[in-house]
């Protein structure tokens, strides 16, 4: 598919940062920089909150994957699996995230934060007290702070994806692992 926003024009500079960081310039970036104001927002926002450490980096890319797994994310389930790739997080299990909850490679608290990923990422959200509790008592309150606004920032960044149509650019290909598919649980073709 075709992105819905035709390709803006990057900066030569820029370009060059992204090619030697990712191997190709990302499609989202390129459609977002049809407006560059609204574009190195969200660029400074990302890089603000890649930056929060009060939550395991794992469990970060497991939340970041299952609110793309589900919201039909392709490009973001694509990078997420090769950033866990280049920071050495455990591919058997960052494979398995499209389908978690089948999956027997995941800890409690991995599983009960890709359950609150859904449950934040539902419309309207479905977030419990219980789960809530559960995971602050885990947590903390800086990392419980950092994680749930981790998961709204990722909601922004795969709804703005899905809804201009980028889709996945074949960065998990270098993965020795193939990313799972995500179980069809409403009758329509996987998006993983």
């Amino acid at each position: 598919m075709t992105p819905r926003l035709p390709k803006a024009e990057l900066p030569a500079e820029l370009q060059e940062n992204l090619i030697k960081q990712f191997g190709v310039v990302p499609e989202n970036l390129e459609v977002m920089w049809n407006s560059p104001r609204a574009a190195r927002a969200v660029q400074e926002f990302a890089g603000e909150v890649g930056a929060w450490d009060a939550v395991d980096a794992t469990l970060k890319s497991f939340a970041h994957m299952a609110v793309a797994a589900q919201v039909g994310c392709s490009w973001c389930l694509d990078i997420g699996y090769f950033q866990a790739r280049n920071q050495n997080l455990d591919l058997t299990k960052a494979s398995q995230v499209p389908c978690w909850r089948e999956s027997e490679v995941f800890t409690s608290l991995e599983r009960d934060v890709m359950g609150y990923a859904e449950s934040m990422t539902n419309t309207p959200p479905t977030v419990t007290d219980a789960q809530y509790a559960s995971l602050l008592d885990r947590l903390g309150p800086v990392a419980m702070a950092e994680l749930t606004a981790y998961i709204a920032f990722v909601n922004l960044a795969t709804r703005a994806n899905v809804a201009t149509g980028v889709r996945s650019q074949g960065f998990s290909d270098v993965c020795e692992i193939p990313l799972a598919a995500r179980p069809d649980r409403s009758g329509a073709a996987s998006t993983a």
